[in-house]
């Protein structure tokens, strides 16, 4: 029989991710993409685009996501796995359609895809599968090869991305100081979407009150609380909380807001808060602005003491999960039975989402699923 390495059938990791601007020049033009086909005038983006130019015009993401790339085949060679692991954003350069079409005329015909998004929901499953038929589409119409493109499980419960963030919350409390540090909140916080999307996340038979997306979260906000009270003694209380909301104030989102929560539990008398980005694989703009700026200032007025956990980030540990995880997938495909770590109640996710799983307001084709056109 034929040598197979452990990765086989794949021949090749992508990265996909949302992107960000890397100068003051790029803001607009990445909002603009961001925003494509809703219409928002020029002069909007550019009032929505002060968050970055805060930041001289630079998200992290970016050179986060080279951290993590780094990490990545850093840990891959460590362990003796010859895979390639390729770069792709949504909505910023490396674009991940001139991505993929790099990856088809190297003569890749197997990718795994990464996305930086730990949890189900349309933003941050279904659209970047829609991204990837969309890409796939453009190759097609350029008469490229197409690779069959499979995509990684949620990995939100996966022991590599939920120990780092209990030390980061661990490390979190030790710098508030000891006289509030044993009555402080735990904020768990995540991105913030509507109601409705949230209803409909995860899988068919998920769906409702506020679907696998909520779910997932509170599982991992519960996992982590009940390891910092294992390691410390004390049981502090905790909240999923939501930032980052976007979109028309007459459209119910997922609450309560980050703000809004610090005034709840200041007027309560808590001593102190720790924000703890569950939601977020990495510190970019929204955590750098509205936990770091909007939320530390509101602190700030209340005379609150706040910290804030890091987010997971190219920690080794989240390198060798995604590690486990490709070997996991790979020998799933060979029609082997792996070992499927998962930490919490949920155990772990599909490989392969089903039809019906977070769907889009307008239908779209999507890749790495059951409903693919490109299976």
């Amino acid at each position: 029989m034929p040598y197979q390495p452990a990765h086989a059938p794949y021949d090749a990791l992508l990265l996909l991710s949302f992107g960000g601007p890397e100068g003051p020049d790029d803001v607009v033009p990445f909002l603009e993409n961001v925003t494509r086909g809703r219409g928002i005038p020029r002069e909007r983006l550019k009032e929505v685009g002060q968050h970055y130019f805060l930041f001289g015009g630079v998200s992290p993401i970016n050179d986060q996501n080279r951290a993590l790339l780094a990490a990545l085949r850093e840990d891959f060679a460590a362990h003796g796995l010859d895979l390639p692991v390729y770069w792709g954003n949504r909505n910023w350069a490396p674009y991940l359609t001139d991505t993929l079409r790099e990856m088809a005329r190297a003569g890749h015909r197997r990718v795994l895809t990464l996305t930086t998004s730990a949890y189900a929901s349309y933003s941050g499953c279904r659209q970047y599968r829609e991204n990837l038929a969309d890409a796939l589409a453009a190759l097609a119409d350029e008469g490229l090869p197409l690779p069959r493109v499979d995509k990684l499980r949620h990995y939100f419960n996966h022991p590599g991305f939920v120990r780092p963030m209990v030390d980061a919350t661990l490390e979190a409390l030790a710098r508030l100081p000891e006289d509030v540090r044993a009555g402080a909140h735990l904020a768990f916080t995540t991105h913030s979407i509507p109601t409705a999307a949230a209803d409909t996340s995860g899988t068919p038979q998920d769906h409702g009150d506020g679907g696998a997306y909520v779910a997932e979260h509170l599982d991992v906000a519960r996992t982590v609380a009940d390891a910092v009270r294992a390691e410390t003694g004390v049981d502090h209380p905790w909240q999923l909380v939501y930032q980052s909301r976007s979109g028309a104030p007459h459209i119910p989102w997922l609450e309560p807001d980050i703000c809004d929560h610090l005034e709840e539990q200041h007027g309560k008398g808590v001593p102190a808060v720790v924000m703890v980005p569950i939601g977020f694989v990495s510190d970019h703009m929204e955590v750098k602005y509205d936990l770091d700026t909007e939320a530390a200032a509101k602190a700030a007025e209340l005379g609150l003491p706040v910290t804030r956990a890091a987010t997971v980030g190219a920690d080794p540990r989240f390198a060798a999960a995604v590690r486990e995880l490709v070997l996991e997938r790979a020998a799933s495909e060979r029609g082997e039975r792996p070992e499927r770590c998962a930490l919490g109640a949920l155990g772990p996710s599909h490989d392969l989402c089903p039809v019906g799983c977070c769907p889009a307001r307008a239908p779209r084709p999507a890749a790495a699923g059951a409903d693919s056109p490109y299976a």
